[in-house]
């Protein structure tokens, strides 16, 4: 293996071991979320999401800072062989994660009631209690991953990932499934539950809301188990730091030094991620207030765009907002999938450029960087094609004969747009790892902030247009992120001096995706109009084969037209299992560069 290759190992093989991870975790999240949404709803989405967009920011303020300065300094510290500095660090953070992961449990169960009064969905209340004392685990938890990931060592992050998730699954879609039935029980037994009338037998919102808050249960102890498991690992397995490497280490450095250092670090990203995080709990409060607005002065409009969706959900007109976001929410999971799991590219640079940094080593940090962002681009192209071609089909693939098929036609226009959009929310996240690599964890803070104020003005003005309603949070995210990338490429460009490859980078696999969300859609269409067959308010039924037979052959088109146009660099090729026989046998039929 080539030099270039093996320097570039560590950050392709590190993010390997996560990238299987999270796509394990996004399978699970997906038996997790798809079902979950099938027994509550898009009503039921919404307290679900209200929940979730208030626990986000406080979450970030309490931990997300941190596991990026602990991984920063980790890898800094053991590329200049100071071991011990390495061991301060732990020593270090663990009291202060404890402590801020109280104080933002504290702060989230004291907010709940003023948050969910302001977004006119009180019942969310329940979900927001429930999911309160995850972020006191949470921040335990990544105490460990932002150590090991600092080493290099991506295995416990990874694995406690799917255990939280395993937990999520398990006990959340348990406790949601038995809310509902026993609420089905009970309005069969008496006409009400929960203490409110069940008219024409329909449950009342506030059986959605407590099986909503049972889903959000699992997220808790998904927490508790995977807090549990990164403990138990450190204590039994240790972190390799032999007492040879430590005695041949240098002194540490004063703990203030580090501490210092640590918030010097910490501060910038977890403002970073406050913003984002902010961003999104305003989306939820503005998007539903707005909506609310628009169906009061505008109901026939918005009557006229979804009325069939709303009649089917038979919900009541003071619902329909969050039936509308909550329809919205279910997106998100679409939305979220690619630039979850190419996230995992940025957390793996982190150490590599911190190092390489250090060193001064600005051959690695170019390589590096070109790395991430071509993986980046010839996973979220394709992807995205996929969803704008697909977006109906697959939504009816899913959610048709469940709780949730009244919210397909309202969620296909922005699966769809969304995946026009996929390139730019995915490239994101990484680039501001590679920002925190490097020592500018300042940038994406303020690129986040100026980005954050232009979407607030474009979703309030946009959403408050009937006719463009729900999408206009879209557009309003796309700009966003959008200004992000180009302020945060710039500075990048201006501290390291690298150049990104264009041809490899975007042109080719845009081509490639291009061609490939065409074939899906084409393939879709024919096979729709001759697959006929079943109960189209079943999913088995013809278009959920030509659905399926559709993606096969979008991903064929894309593998294929990839390599004709030489997607491929042959040095990523080498860091694949069986990479240099698999490199030998492209370069013979000259498909890679």
């Amino acid at each position: 293996m080539s030099e270039k290759a093996s320097k570039k190992q560590n950050v392709l093989g590190g993010a390997m071991v996560l990238v299987i991870a999270t796509a394990l975790v996004k399978v699970i999240g997906a038996v997790y979320k798809i079902p979950l949404t099938g027994i509550i709803g898009s009503l039921g989405r919404g307290y679900f999401a209200s929940a979730y967009n208030i626990y986000t920011p406080i979450y970030a303020i309490s931990m997300a800072g941190l596991p990026v300065a602990v991984s920063t300094i980790v890898s800094r510290n053991a590329a200049l062989g100071k071991y011990r500095d390495v061991k301060q660090v732990m020593k270090t953070t663990f009291p202060l994660f404890l402590g801020l992961g109280l104080v933002g449990t504290a702060v989230l169960l004291l907010a709940a009631r003023p948050y969910v009064d302001s977004v006119g969905s009180p019942y969310a209340i329940f979900s927001v209690f429930m999911i309160a004392p995850s972020i006191l685990f949470c921040c335990i938890m990544s105490t460990y991953r932002g150590y090991y990931e600092g080493l290099n060592n991506m295995y416990p992050t990874a694995i406690s990932q799917v255990i939280e998730s395993l937990a999520k699954l398990i006990f959340g879609l348990a406790v949601s499934y038995a809310v509902i039935d026993y609420a089905a029980d009970q309005v069969k037994l008496t006409g009400e539950v929960f203490g409110q009338v069940a008219e024409n037998g329909i449950l009342p919102p506030i059986a959605y809301a407590i099986a909503a808050a049972g889903a959000i249960s699992g997220v808790t102890l998904g927490t508790v188990f995977g807090a549990i498991y990164t403990i138990l690992r450190h204590k039994l397995k240790k972190d390799g730091i032999t007492q040879e490497m430590l005695v041949n280490s240098p002194l540490a450095s004063p703990k203030k030094d580090t501490v210092n250092e640590i918030i010097k670090i910490a501060v910038p990203t977890a403002i970073s991620s406050l913003v984002l995080n902010i961003t999104n709990f305003i989306d939820t409060w503005m998007i539903q207030n707005r909506l609310e607005s628009v169906v009061a002065e505008n109901y026939d409009t918005i009557m006229g765009i979804y009325g069939e969706s709303i009649n089917a959900a038979k919900i009541t007109n003071d619902t329909i907002h969050t039936f509308l976001y909550g329809a919205y929410d279910t997106t998100l999971d679409f939305r979220n999938l690619i630039p979850t799991i190419m996230m995992t590219l940025g957390v793996s640079a982190i150490p590599i450029i911190s190092g390489a940094m250090a060193k001064k080593d600005t051959k690695t940090i170019t390589e590096t960087v070109n790395t991430v962002f071509r993986t980046t681009m010839l996973i979220a192209l394709p992807a995205g094609a996929g969803f704008f071609a697909l977006s109906e089909p697959i939504l009816s693939l899913l959610y048709t004969g469940t709780e949730n098929q009244s919210g397909i036609a309202v969620a296909a226009p922005v699966l769809a747009l969304y995946g026009l959009m996929m390139a730019i929310l995915t490239l994101s996240s990484p680039l501001t790892n590679i920002l925190q690599a490097i020592g500018r964890a300042d940038v994406p803070a303020k690129a986040l902030a100026i980005g954050c104020a232009f979407k607030i003005g474009l979703n309030y003005v946009l959403i408050g247009i009937p006719e463009i309603n729900i999408k206009g949070a879209v557009f309003g995210t796309c700009f966003f992120y959008l200004l992000c990338i180009f302020i945060n490429y710039g500075v990048l460009r201006k501290e390291t001096g690298v150049r990104i490859d264009i041809k490899t980078v975007l042109i080719k696999p845009l081509i490639a995706a291009v061609l490939c969300g065409a074939s899906a859609w084409g393939s879709y269409e024919l096979l729709s109009s001759v697959l006929t067959f079943g109960d189209m308010n079943s999913r088995l039924n013809g278009h959920s084969l030509a659905c399926i037979v559709s993606i096969g052959v979008a991903v064929v088109v894309y593998a294929v037209s990839a390599l004709l146009l030489k997607t491929l660099v042959k040095n990523d090729i080498l860091l694949l299992p069986k990479g240099e026989k698999i490199a030998k046998i492209l370069e013979k039929y000259k498909l890679i560069v």
